[in-house]
């Protein structure tokens, strides 16, 4: 089932909450139990194995996967699943934060976190697109000027790479403000042979939206760098790169993202090898001169016996 058929092949509800709230009626005393406590905290139970929400709930785990299955999915794992994207875009600030309620330890935060994002790695090797990645190079090969906007939560991956697109290539523009206007303005002279690079993940950022609209109507390309298919930002797009990005908490995960990107980097620097070599040259003798970066071999001769 796709991710927003809850459900139903004709996808009658507009979420999976509208979903359990509509057939609470005709749910048995049990199976009420459950949408009770999904419903109260359904934050927390997002992340819970259906033997915890059974707990919860006073019921078996199985009677926790019937409940599931006569919603019409395709089991836990597709009900949970479903549960988690709808959160992803929906919750607010303090709801993430009240999820963050599961991890009973700092050991099992960090255990979490970075198994999580194992997966999110191997799910985004999995499912990428190798044609619409060589497309993205290829469209970025081709432009007069790189305009690059990621905001609030995805301010570090654009900020990254404004970082190496400015040592591959010569009008490269990172969009960055919490202005809207000054966004828009930042924005207003692309056109025809410009590409905007637009990033954002859930929740997803209404300025970047509107900015790739107005590029794609000044006839500027628009590539996406976002989370799935079915998503404002891969609808406006030209072409769309895909990455795993969930919420762990409050922090939004941004490792697969950032993969992409670096993969994305050094595809275009291979591609422009012979720029680069000359750039590189020219700063190796800026930053020895500058004494740029510490070229002592080893800091504790300086330092007192």
């Amino acid at each position: 089932m796709a991710d927003r058929d809850y459900g139903s092949s004709e996808n009658k509800y507009s979420s999976l909450v509208e979903h359990i709230e509509a057939e609470m009626p005709k749910m048995s005393k049990g199976q009420k139990a459950i949408a009770r406590f999904i419903l109260s905290d359904y934050e927390r139970a997002a992340y819970m194995t259906a033997a915890k929400i059974g707990e919860e709930a006073g019921v078996s785990e199985s009677t926790v996967v019937r409940f599931t299955m006569e919603l019409g999915y395709e089991g836990y794992p597709h009900f949970q699943h479903l549960l988690q994207e709808e959160l992803k875009v929906k919750l607010t600030s303090v709801q993430r934060l009240n999820a963050s309620k599961r991890y009973s330890s700092d050991s099992q935060v960090l255990h979490s976190i970075l198994q999580s994002d194992i997966e999110h790695l191997k799910s985004t090797l999995e499912n990428v697109d190798p044609v619409a990645f060589s497309q993205a190079v290829e469209t970025i090969l081709g432009a007069k000027r790189i305009f690059l906007m990621g905001l609030r939560s995805s301010s570090p991956l654009s900020s990254f790479m404004h970082f190496y697109f400015t040592l591959l290539f010569d009008d490269v523009r990172h969009i960055h403000s919490n202005s809207a206007n000054e966004v828009f303005e930042q924005i207003l002279p692309i056109g025809p042979g410009d590409v905007l690079i637009g990033i954002s993940f859930p929740r997803y950022s209404a300025r970047t939206i509107q900015s790739m609209q107005y590029a794609r109507q000044r006839g500027a390309a628009v590539v996406a760098i976002t989370d799935k298919a079915d998503t404002p930002l891969a609808q406006k797009s030209d072409v769309a790169l895909f990455a795993t990005s969930d919420m762990a908490s409050f922090v939004d995960s941004l490792v697969a993202p950032l993969s992409v990107i670096n993969a994305l980097i050094v595809a275009l620097g291979i591609r422009k090898r012979d720029h680069i070599e000359q750039t590189f040259e020219a700063l190796e003798h800026l930053w020895d001169e500058y004494k740029v970066y510490d070229k002592s071999k080893d800091r504790k001769t300086d330092l007192p016996v």
